[in-house]
């Protein structure tokens, strides 16, 4: 008997859900090419959020989509991969949710994060690395200046204090 292909609709077993590595390859894979604001390799930054998600207690789905919450937003994958790919339904919803659409309200994005479970998590992982005054350091003064002032501000509509 010819083995059932994995659609969509069918529900998915953690046995056929990408596994921890194999989300962190794809992730590492699509944004190889892509430098942060401080010449760095993007994928320094991911490895940072979902180590910063997993330090925070979330588990797999979580960390998944740790690794891949900045890959729809810019562009390295489509939200069509996103719909398709063997994740959870938690890790794709995080995913969106964290998912900043442009011309996008601040306030918007935060009240989509925080109707999301688990997706305050992973953005608090996210602006913590964000807003770490080392990595800022490199930064010319006015960019780490307005950058610091837009990861305060969200913090604060997403309800965050400094230990989170």
């Amino acid at each position: 008997m010819p083995q059932e292909r994995q659609t969509p609709q069918t529900p998915q077993t953690p046995a056929s859900l990408m596994t921890p590595a194999e989300v962190e390859a794809v992730a590492c894979a699509a944004h190889a090419a892509q430098k942060d604001k401080a010449g760095r390799p993007y994928t320094e930054h991911l490895r940072a959020v979902a180590e910063g998600v997993r330090a925070r207690g979330g588990g797999d789905e979580l960390v998944a989509a740790a690794w891949l919450h900045d890959s729809v937003e810019d562009g390295v994958l489509s939200e069509e991969w996103l719909e398709a790919a063997a994740l959870s339904q938690v890790t794709k919803d995080v995913v969106r949710a964290v998912t900043k659409h442009p011309g996008e309200p601040p306030e918007a994005y935060a009240r989509r994060i925080l109707a999301t479970p688990g997706a305050r998590l992973v953005k608090a992982a996210d602006l913590a690395h964000n807003a770490n005054p080392r990595r800022l350091a490199v930064l010319d003064t006015p960019t780490a200046e307005r950058l610091t002032r837009k990861y305060a501000a969200m913090r604060q509509y997403l309800g965050l204090t400094t230990e989170d």
